[in-house]
């Protein structure tokens, strides 16, 4: 048993996870986004059909022109809506990422808020947001 700790703490050494930079503070500033709200709530089961906003926000302000909005299995996304109401843009305050999209009744969707492949949702500064993943049912008729 003592060997194995020893073995496993040379090993974590030798890829640098036991270092002091692993150990240094961080500050909400300097961490990647994350998503902290979304609308419709991830996991709702009692979405409305027909059409409207897909919200994503984040910890921070996120660069504009910036997103990923990742399909997360075959056809898991709706419709979006032509035009500049369908395009993503962000709110006033950065934060807040809206797309508008047609819901179809009875259907499960799912996005991945970027992805291990893509990574286009960043901050001000260019940090990458961490993945996210987005699923929600819609009422049947």
């Amino acid at each position: 048993m003592k060997n194995r700790i020893l073995f496993a703490t040379a090993a974590l050494s030798a890829f640098g996870l036991l270092s002091a930079p692993c150990l240094k503070a961080q500050t909400v500033e300097i961490v990647a986004p994350v998503v902290v709200k979304t609308v419709p709530e991830a996991g709702s089961k009692d979405v409305a059909p027909g059409e409207m906003d897909i919200k994503i926000t984040f910890s921070k302000e996120m660069a504009d022109h910036s997103w990923s909005w990742s399909t997360a299995w075959r056809d898991s996304t709706p419709q979006s809506v032509s035009g500049p109401p369908g395009a993503p843009h962000y709110s006033s305050d950065h934060r807040t990422c809206i797309m508008r999209v047609k819901l179809e009744p009875g259907k499960t969707y799912g996005w991945w808020i970027n992805s291990a492949r893509f990574h286009g949702f960043r901050d001000a500064h260019g940090r990458v947001a961490v993945p996210y993943l987005l699923v929600f049912h819609v009422k049947g008729d």
